[in-house]
């Protein structure tokens, strides 16, 4: 089976002549290693790279497919031309037969389908390359929806999976760029990514978190799991009826305030974000529907929470920091963050960096607010970067793809919609919030148990880096000058905490102490 799909994964390589995608002095190597006939690899193409590349990843199939549509998502590694073809990806895949689906559902619920539901439609509502939905009815008369995995997918895709590796390791030695490229990196994440989604627990565990954190919001809406039916290959959720968010023409025929509409999407963005550092990173069109019954004051419906992106409170406050220092065009502190957050390594030049970050925006800032893209600049922003070293943060990636997927779609609602003048205002209130007095005081409760366990260690944990730093003679960071001070204080704080294991009050002071410093350290510049 190995043997068979490698050898179709070289002819449609052939086919699609995907080696001139080389550079020019690499094709002749490469053209060796696919048994090519001599020349070959000088015929020219009818068509574009780019379309090229998706056909051939059309025409390897489901896995290849979803492999494609997460390439699309690194508009930070790919040239334009070629991500934006493979954003075309399509998951339209024919169903599997009715009878495959109960029998997967029957070995799941270990009983007959039709002792646990009072109906089941065996036209199946939708199918994709790893599962596909039907309509039932349970036995109280509620509307749900069965979602079941393909038989044998797990073996399909880790069988295509070893080839993806081979292809990224391939394109790693060949290509000039690849190792900046970072492919095998890219197929590990992506590998992470469907074995993930070939247990639908995950998946309804991410939906009643999200339905959790938006229950009283009004903004969006996620159908219920029935968690007594729902198993690692079979998921059963509550029926939703909505709009398709791209069918426009009915919700404009509905009344549809598509303004209001437009910008609630970029709120339940930021809300997710920066609120409940938890959110849905698979917000392409076919996930999201649009409750009309009060057309003035329209809600989503979110489906398909397979994949969702966090955030840690350090992501979120550099981040939040960044965007707002592009806002006021401050390009010493974007620099100045990248190094501090470790994004850029240490040693970066902070001059250069500026002088590379305002090479990019201010061309940009010269075009009305309404015109610029924002998701695009984050793109630019991390691809610019790049030149610099940045590491690759996976969760930012997820980040930047769900904001072109909310930006381009708020557009395509509301062609005025401003980003900006809706993601300013929130990110400062968010950071306003952050250092508000009842928030330090909840967060100094909430570290008291680590500030009790750790000060009394912090002098030895100070003295041994210093001592690890000597014999490594590894250079200070940029950081230590902010550091050092809050260390120092550290294991003052830890004498404090020694003579006052029996004075609660003093406890509390020197760890509220130590916490104020800290905090001040990362106001910092």
């Amino acid at each position: 089976m190995m043997l068979a799909r490698a050898l179709k994964v070289w002819g449609i390589v052939r086919r699609q002549r995907l080696y001139e995608l080389a550079p020019p002095d690499r094709r002749t190597r490469l053209g060796r290693l696919l048994l090519l006939p001599p020349g070959s690899e000088a015929e020219d193409s009818q068509l574009p790279r780019g379309q090229r590349l998706r056909l051939a990843l059309e025409a390897l199939g489901p896995v290849f497919i979803k492999f494609g549509q997460l390439l699309s998502t690194r508009r930070d590694l790919l040239p334009a031309d070629i991500a934006d073809e493979l954003a075309e990806l399509q998951d339209n895949v024919p169903p599997f037969p009715t009878g495959e689906a109960i029998a997967a559902i029957e070995a799941q619920w270990g009983g007959k389908i039709d002792s646990l539901l009072a109906s089941f439609d065996p036209e199946p509502l939708a199918a994709a390359s790893v599962a596909q939905v039907h309509r039932a009815t349970l036995p109280t008369g509620e509307d749900v929806v069965v979602k079941v995995l393909r038989p044998d997918i797990e073996a399909v895709i880790r069988s295509d999976l070893k080839l993806i590796h081979g292809l990224a390791r391939l394109v790693e030695r060949m290509f000039r760029d690849g190792r900046r490229l970072r492919p095998v990196e890219v197929a590990r994440d992506y590998e992470r990514t469907i074995l993930d989604e070939l247990d639908l627990r995950r998946e309804a565990g991410n939906a009643s978190q999200l339905r959790r954190n938006f229950r009283d919001s009004g903004l969006v809406y996620v159908p219920e799991i029935h968690w007594p039916l729902t198993h690692r290959e079979v998921m059963v959720s509550e029926r939703i009826q909505g709009v398709p968010v791209t069918d426009v023409a009915t919700l404009v025929e509905r009344g549809v305030d598509m303004k209001r509409l437009a910008e609630r999407g970029v709120e339940i963005f930021f809300t997710q974000v920066f609120r409940d550092s938890f959110f849905h990173a698979d917000m392409h069109p076919g996930n999201i529907f649009v409750d009309t019954s009060d057309p003035a004051d329209p809600s989503y419906i979110a489906v398909d929470c397979a994949i969702v992106g966090q955030l840690d409170e350090h992501d979120l406050y550099y981040l939040a920091r960044n965007l707002l220092a592009i806002f006021q065009q401050d390009y010493r502190l974007v620099a100045k963050l990248h190094v501090e957050c470790g994004w850029v390594p240490g040693t970066t030049p902070i001059a250069d960096f500026e002088s590379a970050m305002r090479t990019l925006c201010e061309p940009v800032f010269e075009r009305p607010l309404a015109d610029i893209s924002f998701g695009h600049m984050l793109v630019n922003l991390f691809r610019t970067a790049g030149r610099f070293d940045m590491t690759v943060q996976p969760q930012l990636v997820l980040l930047q793809k769900t904001l072109l997927n909310i930006e381009g779609l708020g557009r395509q609602l509301y062609p005025e919609l401003n980003l900006w003048d809706t993601a300013k205002p929130f990110l400062e209130q968010w950071l306003a919030e952050r250092y508000a007095p009842q928030t330090l005081l909840k967060r100094l409760q909430q570290e008291a148990p680590f500030w009790v366990e750790t000060l009394p260690r912090v002098p030895d944990l100070l003295i041994k880096s210093l001592q690890d730093r000597e014999q490594n003679h590894t250079p200070a960071s940029p950081m230590a000058g902010y550091l050092s001070p809050v260390m120092a204080t550290a294991g003052v704080g830890s004498l404090l905490v020694a003579a006052a294991s029996e004075h609660q009050g003093a406890l509390g002071l020197a760890g509220g102490i130590l916490l104020l410093l800290a905090w001040l350290n990362e106001r910092r510049p």
